[in-house]
């Protein structure tokens, strides 16, 4: 099937150059980096022009970045403001049920993501089996929420660092250039850097948030330096759900509305993990238990330790503290008497803060990738290094982190505030997006004759699993801004639902512009780059002793 079938080609398959059974012959002489450019472009002088990403992120980069991915800087400094708001067991429920849905979302992602690895993935995935309109729409939606989220996470890194005394008398741009300068390194010379830059910051998280659930089991039986044993007490004074926008049951039901994003960092790096229908499916297949340890427990963690009405937090929130002083972790820490904890806890929301800006550079670039491959962005973003590094989709990118500088001012931050809040329901559009490719994509595998059975990865319940996922999300944009209704106010109504139409005016420009069709199942193009993976083989990895099992099964 011919790229053309979606309208977004750069480069059109009628050379005769690298037809299906040309590609394991280019694999095979020229290596798998060249092969699947071929295969994409379907021209081999194309493909040695501009290179193509590669596979550089082993097994324990991606599980890694998985799990780096589920736990950021949310889970240990935003997750407080939704605490105050809703109390723990709406906060408890609340992420049980997104949980629920963003798992089923990523089962979808991770079927097509192993039959396809393509780097960027989600823009070429709506293109190919939706309409080019919609890879057009979540491709750029997509940039520009990792760009603008780049630079939030950059200027939350450079106000944590004000937590400490000796930072505040030094001015806040020299953080800020300090850690864009950090994050360009460790993305512009090989994504192997990156890779490893993300295993050491999730292992930090890891350790950290394991760390604090067992604090929090300790202090709750009375094992702290006060001896008081926490039991439940707070979920009966002042309450398990907090009443927000109304009262009774009305008002504890409004308090659920409180949605995470990042889990699909996994399936853009798709594209350039070593051995991908063995490494994507595995990291896949843990969402659940991610989710499940991390911010089910995490959440139910703080909800044993903290009132939600604790006055040191609804200060902090209040007054904008700087770093861990708005961390419900850090308020807990202090409740039992342990001095030393907050300065371990704010440098690791530090260390989440950067780990998050470092991934936020790597899918900007990559999105921004996929959309040049996809005809969607100027051609020369396809240009990669000799190491495979799409520099400059990571220029242009990173170059969108200078608007940072804009948050040292109060007159611009005020504009930097309002670009960020551009983005607040980007990512469920883009997990809406996905559901949709993936019926789709689960459509044209039954018209074009391909048994799901045969698949390495089969996700389980579909399409009716993509189905559940889109509806869910379909509610949350809906009542994403319930609250702006009661009184009315303009600017919470256009900060809640400014995305909406962002979103459907990108989809109908393409639409118009390229006059792209919704395809058929039939026309879908679920073949094109797959003849060159599946000529690669990628030999097991066979432990030698029972550590190595240990590590094989972790990492």
């Amino acid at each position: 099937m011919e790229k053309e079938a979606y309208n977004n080609a750069p480069f059109e398959k009628d050379s005769g150059e690298s037809p299906p059974n040309e590609a394991a012959k280019i694999v095979e002489e020229k290596g798998i980096q060249l092969g699947e450019a071929a295969d994409l472009y379907g021209d081999i002088h194309a493909a040695e022009e501009y290179g193509y990403v590669k596979r550089g992120l082993k097994s324990r980069h991606i599980q890694f970045i998985a799990l780096g991915g589920t736990i950021g800087t949310g889970l240990f400094l935003g997750i407080g403001r939704s605490f105050a708001q809703a109390g723990p067991l709406s906060i408890l429920l609340g992420y049980t049920f997104t949980g629920v849905a963003i798992y089923a979302m990523m089962m979808s992602l991770g079927e097509m993501a192993t039959w396809l690895p393509l780097p960027g993935a989600i823009p070429q995935f709506c293109a190919r089996y939706v309409d080019g309109a919609m890879g057009f729409a979540v491709g750029w939606n997509n940039w520009y929420n990792s760009a603008i989220t780049l630079c939030a996470e950059i200027s939350a890194a450079s106000v944590v660092i004000q937590f400490w005394n000796g930072a505040q008398d030094i001015n806040v741009a020299a953080w800020i250039s300090l850690i864009i300068v950090l994050v360009i390194c460790l993305n512009i010379f090989a994504v192997a850097i990156y890779g490893e830059a993300e295993f050491c910051f999730a292992s930090i998280k890891i350790i950290t948030i394991v760390g604090l659930i067992i604090f929090a089991f300790i202090i709750d039986l009375g094992g702290g330096p006060t001896h008081d044993r926490l039991g439940f007490r707070y979920w009966n004074n002042p309450g398990a759900m907090k009443e927000y926008k109304g009262t009774g049951s009305t008002g504890r039901f409004l308090g659920l509305f409180s949605p995470s994003g990042g889990v699909e960092m996994v399936a853009v790096s798709a594209g350039e993990a070593e051995n991908p229908r063995y490494n994507i499916p595995k990291a896949i297949r843990r969402v659940f238990w991610r989710i499940l340890f991390f911010y089910i427990l995490g959440s139910l963690a703080i909800g044993v330790l903290i009132p939600y009405n604790e006055p040191r937090l609804l200060g902090a929130i209040k007054s904008g503290a700087p770093g861990g002083a708005a961390s419900p972790w850090v308020i807990a820490v202090y409740r039992a008497g342990v001095p030393v904890l907050p300065s371990i806890i704010n440098a690791v929301i530090l260390t989440s803060a950067t780990s998050s800006a470092n991934a936020f550079l790597f899918t900007g670039s990559r999105y921004l990738y996929a959309l040049a491959q996809n005809g969607q962005a100027p051609r020369f973003l396809l240009k990669c290094s000799r190491r495979g590094v799409p520099y400059y989709c990571i220029i242009i990118t990173a170059a969108i982190s200078l608007l940072t500088y804009m948050s040292c001012s109060s007159g611009a931050n005020v504009v930097f505030e309002w670009f960020q809040n551009l983005t607040t329901i980007a990512n469920l559009f883009t997990w809406m997006s996905v559901s949709v490719a993936y019926i789709k994509f689960h459509a044209a595998l039954k018209a074009q004759n391909v048994d799901r059975s045969t698949l390495v990865f089969r996700s389980p319940f579909q399409p009716y699993t993509a189905w559940f996922s889109l509806i869910f999300f379909a509610i949350i944009t809906v009542f994403n801004g319930f609250y702006v209704f009661g009184p009315f106010d303009v600017n919470s109504f256009v900060t809640a639902y400014v995305g909406v139409p962002i979103y459907f005016a990108l989809f109908v420009f393409w639409k118009i512009f390229k006059r792209t069709k919704w395809l058929k199942p039939e026309e879908a193009d679920i073949f094109t780059g797959k003849d060159a993976l599946d000529a690669q083989y990628w030999p097991p990895r066979v432990a030698r002793n029972m550590m190595e099992r240990i590590w094989f099964w972790i990492a």
